[in-house]
C-alpha cells in the first residue's frame, strides 16, 4: 500500500477500497459485465453505496441509477462509487456535485464539484470538464482527485494523477502532463502573482485510482509502466 499524506481527512476515508463489502461489490460489477450489462439489464450503475446520499434532493437507493444531469450529495460517513459512460467516480463524505449531461444520459460532459471531494478516472474522449469554485480543468483520458477545503476559505485542490489536463484558474492557464500525481492549489486571489501553486499528493492513494480504473477496464499509468514516483506532487515517475 502506498503512503499517503492526510490533511483534514481520516485514514478510513482513504482506505474504503479495502472494505470487504466494497471488494465484493466491485467483483460482482465486473463479473456481471460492468456498465454495458447494467444498461442492458436496466440495473443500477452504483457499484457501492455506504451511508446516506441524496440525488436531486431525494434519498438515493443503491438500486437506483445515476444519470448525467443529476445532482448528488453525500452525508457524514458515507461513500459512493458509481460509473457513467467510460468514467468512474468515488465520492467522499459530505460532498455535493452535479454531473453535467453529454450527448446521452450515459455520457458525462461536466463534473461540477460544489463541496467535498471526489476521485475519478476518465476514459479517452473530448469536451469533458471538471469545474470547481476557483479552478476549471479540461480533461482527456486521465485519473484525477479534486477537493474543496472549506476550512481554508474554499481553497481548491486538484491532482492530475496521470494523463493530460488543461487547467484554468483566474487569468492563469497551464497544461498539466503527469505520469504520477502532479498536484496544485488553486486560489481565488493570486498568491505571489499566481493563481496556481504546486502541492503535494494529498488525501488520496494509488490504490483508489487503480480500483476506479479497474471498474472501466483500464489501468493507471504506473500500473502500465510498472514503476512509481515519490508522490511529491511533481508528476514524474522514478526512472
Amino acid at each position: 500500500m502506498t503512503q499517503h499524506l492526510l490533511q483534514g481527512r481520516q485514514e478510513k476515508e482513504i482506505l474504503w477500497y479495502q472494505r470487504r463489502d466494497v471488494l465484493k461489490a466491485a467483483a460482482a460489477w465486473v463479473a456481471m459485465g460492468g456498465l454495458p450489462a447494467a444498461l442492458a439489464q436496466q440495473r443500477s450503475n452504483i457499484v457501492q453505496l455506504a451511508g446516506d446520499a441524496t440525488i436531486n434532493g431525494t434519498r438515493l437507493s443503491p438500486d437506483q441509477p445515476i444519470q448525467s444531469g443529476d445532482e448528488i450529495q453525500t452525508g457524514p460517513g458515507s461513500n459512493l462509487i458509481f460509473v457513467i459512460g467510460n468514467a468512474s467516480f468515488q465520492v467522499r463524505q459530505n460532498s455535493r456535485l452535479a454531473v453535467g449531461r453529454g450527448d446521452t444520459l450515459n455520457t458525462v460532459s461536466l463534473l461540477r464539484l460544489l463541496t467535498g471531494a471526489v476521485a475519478s478516472v476518465w476514459g479517452k474522449g473530448v469536451n469533458r470538464t471538471i469545474v470547481m469554485p476557483t479552478l476549471t480543468a479540461g480533461i482527456r483520458g486521465t485519473g484525477v482527485y479534486s477537493e474543496i477545503f472549506a476550512d481554508q476559505g474554499m481553497r481548491n485542490y486538484f491532482c492530475n494523477c496521470y494523463g493530460t489536463v488543461d487547467m484554468n484558474a483566474g487569468n492563469q492557464k497551464q497544461v498539466s502532463q503527469a505520469d504520477y500525481h502532479q498536484a496544485f492549489w488553486a486560489d481565488a486571489t493570486a498568491q505571489d502573482g499566481k493563481f496556481l501553486s504546486p502541492a503535494r499528493a494529498l488525501n488520496h492513494s494509488d490504490e483508489e485510482l487503480e480500483f476506479l480504473a479497474g471498474l472501466i477496464t483500464q489501468r493507471t499509468a504506473w500500473q502500465i509502466a510498472g514503476r512509481k514516483g515519490s508522490r511529491d506532487g511533481s508528476g514524474s515517475m522514478t526512472y
